[in-house]
């Protein structure tokens, strides 16, 4: 039982430290936005760990990331999103027993998330432009403008979950004798 608690507590570390570099490997957009790994990192996260610690995984590491790079005040809502976002990845994983055995399965889980993805990041752009002083039409308008970037973060996960899920499922099934 103990060795199961560190065996969590060294992953859910390990995929902190990789939602951390994933985003930090970033491709800058016109918009002033950028395509990153963190999202990939996240959903494999949930997949692997679970939806508690793999989300945990992934807020911690936003959060860090955030602190580290100049958007402190963004991080408490990362750790939300990371939660709601890994919420939805975990329900579509619900959806095959949380053993998908194909890579449509991953590509529906990866559809699922992305959308919960896109309607937090919606949200949260439409509402800080609102406070800022824009109408509510305006601030969602402007909001969708900004979408063009997490879509092409969604496709990139989509495709990244898709290729490692299988390996890395397996040779941490290997490494720790045992379901996480």
């Amino acid at each position: 039982m103990r060795n199961g608690k560190i065996q969590r507590i060294v992953l859910v570390a390990l995929f902190t430290a990789l939602t951390v570099i994933g985003t930090m490997i970033k491709i800058p957009l016109p918009t002033g936005a950028f395509v990153h790994l963190g999202n990939a990192v996240l959903l494999i996260a949930v997949l692997l760990l679970g939806y508690s610690n793999g989300s945990l995984a992934g807020g911690l590491g936003f959060a860090i990331f955030d602190l580290l790079n100049g958007y402190a005040t963004e991080a408490p809502y990362f750790i939300l999103e990371s939660f709601v976002v890994g919420a939805a990845a975990y329900g579509a994983f619900r959806l095959f027993k949380k053993k998908p055995q194909h890579v449509w399965q991953l590509i529906v889980i990866g559809v699922v998330t992305g959308l919960a993805k896109l309607l937090m990041t919606q949200g949260k752009n439409t509402v800080m432009l609102w406070y800022l002083g824009s109408s509510f039409s305006s601030a969602w308008a402007a909001a969708l403008l900004k979408l063009p970037a997490t879509i092409i973060n969604v496709s990139v996960t989509i495709l990244l979950v898709a290729i490692l899920y299988f390996p890395l499922k397996k040779a941490i099934d290997r490494a720790f004798r045992q379901h996480i």
